[in-house]
This record gives structure tokens, C-alpha cells and sequence, in this order.
């Protein structure tokens, strides 16, 4: 258990060294106050997972040094449940020169760890790392995929309660970032929470069960993953926007916004038969049909997609712009956009389909219009042949006798 209630940290910002002298002689400001935390507040409860997103600069690591004991808040307060461990910036709490096992044992204190409990646990910490040969080399001479490792170990097999995750986990390879999600959802699993901060979004959608946006230091929003996520989206367009932005009109479950040049009036589905649908079937022909308003010309606009399952995750996207088709769009008229699909090739369950309109590879690029959960529909199963999974893949068995046995 985690509350964090109403956190604030200051840093003082002067021009010069010289600045920083002045204030203490003539007893006078000389420096800028830079709000690095600005009176945030949150929970997180028994395995739980709390995702916080951000751009770079918006507090999120401060946070979490906060959290860690790192740096101390000028006010509010932080109360912990039990023992709180975390994967910072690498190297944190390493010596270079030390041997990745010395570094066992230098980390483990660090964590509160007795020199029994660190005795106990040594070779299951290195064994986790995989590291062989090279946990008694310097730490100096360590990638940072394998600093990665031996600073994961050390931590998750401190016991905490509370366990905080940064970026660092982002640089492992994939083999050892599975290895280590699976570990945090055992650990969720026996009641820990997790305080996880990540730029992947689908990360967070899967992971998390609720997340914060931070911005200047601010908590602008708390709630489910996919709505935090989507006003962050909307706050990097608006960014990009100069904050000229306007948000649209909500529309139940819709969540929409964008400059208005031309706007999304509806998008839907038209299964194998070319009939409008909310139900698909896995592996057979698909229509996405977008249907457009347009106020002022746009020379060269890009239409996107993407389709979202239930968790919240990107399993598909495309846009205009990577399929190397230019789309230009004359004000006054009503136009019709169609993504065709031979064979939609996704597994059975429900999901969701947003719709983005503007110019670029990117909607943070003149977002004229985004519209999330423009639809939502299901896809069954098709009847030639049953699997599990989102990928609907098409394999040819083959069956032979390679040599007589006996």
C-alpha cells in the first residue's frame, strides 16, 4: 500500500555559480523556483499495479526518487506499507569497480538487506541474472542489458511489498524483459504493488490497472489506462497544436478531439457481403469505411486506424501515409474513405476501432480529427479451423516417416 498525498519538490534554478554565492552573502533571491512535483497525490493499493505516463521533463522520475528515498519532497507525505524497492536509473546503488557479485552484497545492504538474507539468496539472485561467468567480472565491463539484470535481481528478491519500475527494465532484451514481467505479475499475484512508469503504452494498458498523467509537475488526470492514455495523446497533440487544440464534444464511450479542418462523422464495418456489421468472421473478407466532413481544403491528409482488444492493446494499425497512397481533401464536400481487407486475420473476442485524420506519419502532426472507439465490434471464429490467440496465422501440416524403428 502507497499513498502519496499532496507531494511537492523544488528546485532552485540560477543563472550561474556566481548566482548561488550572491543569494547567500546579500540575502537575496537570485534563483528560479522550477517545480519539479507540484502537490500530487495518489494510491496505490495491494496488488495493484499503477502505471504513471508522461512526457520527459514531467516529473516522473523525481516521483519515483521521491518514493525510493533518492531525494527528499520539500512537503506533503509519503506513506509506505512494508518495503518498497525499485529499478531506477542503472547503475543506481552500484559500485563500477565491484564485481557483479561484490555488487550483490554492496545492493543488498542498500535494500535492507540482512547478510543472512543475502547469503540465503545469492545463488538464486545470480541464477536469475544468467549472467555465468561474468557476475565475478567489474560491473564496468557490463552492458546495460546486463547492469539491467543484475539490478532486477537484487531488487525483486529483496521481498518488498511495493516495488517501483523505471524505464531501466526498457533496455533488456526480450528473452529477460518476458523473464521479468512474469516475475512482476507473480509478485502482483501474492499481493505487491507495483508502481510501473514506462513511454510503452501498451505496456501500460496491459499491466496497469489504473494509471496518472503527469505534466509540469501536475497530476492532470487518474483513471483507467486507456482513458489516461488517450489524454495524453491529446495533450502532445495539443503540444504540437501550440496548445490552439480545441477538444471535441464527447459522444458516450467516444473520446474525440482535433483543429476541425475535416472531421470524422462515422466510421464502420462491412463484413464479407459488403453489409454493415458489428460482428466479423476471423479470416474472412472486411470493409473499414470512414466517412468525412470537410470545412477547408487539405492538400495531402492522412487517414489511420487502429484496432484495440479489450485490455486496451494496439493489435493492428495502419495509416494513408505508410501505405503510400496521398489523400487530398476539397472543403465543402462529404468523402468517403475504405481500408479493404482480403482477410481479417484476427482472432475471436471484442475489440475497438479508432479513427485518426491528419497530416504526417503521425496524428500529434495537424490532428484535424481523432476519434477513439469510433466502433466497437467481435470477431467469431471461422469454420475451417479453431486456434487461441489475436493472429489468426494459416500453418500446412505435414506428416512423414523419416526411417523404420527396430
Amino acid at each position: 500500500m502507497i499513498s502519496v498525498q499532496k507531494l511537492t519538490k523544488v528546485f532552485k534554478l540560477y543563472q550561474s555559480p556566481s548566482h548561488r554565492l550572491k543569494e547567500i552573502f546579500f540575502k537575496r533571491a537570485c534563483h528560479k523556483k522550477f517545480y519539479a512535483l507540484n502537490d500530487v497525490s495518489f494510491e496505490v493499493n495491494h496488488g495493484e499495479t499503477y502505471g504513471i505516463i508522461g512526457e520527459n521533463g514531467s516529473g516522473k522520475s523525481t516521483l519515483l526518487k521521491a518514493l525510493t528515498g533518492v531525494i527528499i519532497a520539500d512537503s506533503g507525505s509519503i506513506h509506505l506499507q512494508g518495503k518498497l524497492t525499485g529499478l531506477l536509473e542503472l547503475g543506481t546503488g552500484f559500485n563500477a569497480e565491484f564485481s557483479g557479485l561484490q555488487n550483490i552484497w554492496l545492493n543488498g545492504t542498500y535494500l535492507k538487506m540482512s547478510k543472512e538474507e543475502i547469503e540465503a539468496k545469492r545463488d538464486r539472485i545470480i541464477e536469475f541474472t544468467e549472467l555465468g561467468d561474468f557476475i565475478r567480472e567489474p560491473i564496468k565491463t557490463y552492458s546495460s542489458g546486463m547492469l539491467m539484470r543484475l539490478a532486477f535481481s537484487v531488487a525483486i528478491h529483496a521481498d518488498p511489498q511495493c516495488f517501483v519500475v523505471d524505464e531501466a527494465l526498457s533496455v533488456g532484451d526480450a528473452h529477460f524483459q518476458q523473464k521479468c514481467m512474469k516475475k512482476l505479475k507473480d509478485f502482483r499475484s501474492k499481493g505487491g504493488s507495483i508502481v510501473f512508469v514506462s513511454h510503452d503504452m501498451n505496456a501500460v494498458q496491459v499491466l496497469c490497472d489504473r494509471a496518472m498523467l503527469l505534466d509540469k509537475g501536475v497530476k492532470l488526470e487518474e483513471g483507467s489506462p486507456e482513458d489516461v492514455i488517450n489524454s495524453y495523446n491529446f495533450l502532445l497533440a495539443k503540444k504540437f497544436e501550440g496548445d490552439d487544440l480545441s477538444k471535441l464534444p464527447q459522444n458516450g464511450a467516444q473520446s474525440s478531439y482535433g483543429t476541425g479542418e475535416a472531421v470524422i462523422q462515422k466510421a464502420l464495418l462491412r463484413d464479407a457481403h459488403g453489409v454493415r456489421s458489428e460482428v466479423l468472421v476471423s479470416g474472412e473478407p472486411c470493409t473499414v469505411e470512414i466517412i468525412i466532413a470537410v470545412s477547408s481544403p487539405i492538400s495531402e491528409a492522412t487517414v489511420g486506424i487502429a484496432v484495440r482488444d479489450r485490455f486496451g492493446q494496439n493489435i493492428f494499425g495502419v495509416n494513408s501515409h505508410h501505405l503510400k497512397q496521398a489523400i487530398s481533401l476539397e472543403a465543402g464536400q462529404i468523402q468517403r474513405l475504405r481500408f479493404y481487407f482480403d482477410e481479417f486475420n484476427i482472432g475471436p473476442g471484442k475489440y475497438s476501432l479508432s479513427v485518426a485524420l491528419h497530416s504526417g506519419e503521425v496524428h500529434v502532426h495537424d490532428c484535424y480529427h481523432w476519434m477513439d472507439k469510433a466502433c466497437v465490434f467481435e470477431v467469431v471464429a471461422g469454420t475451417d479451423f479453431s486456434f487461441v490467440g489475436v493472429a489468426r496465422l494459416t500453418p500446412r501440416l505435414e506428416f512423414s516417416t523419416v526411417a523404420e524403428t527396430g
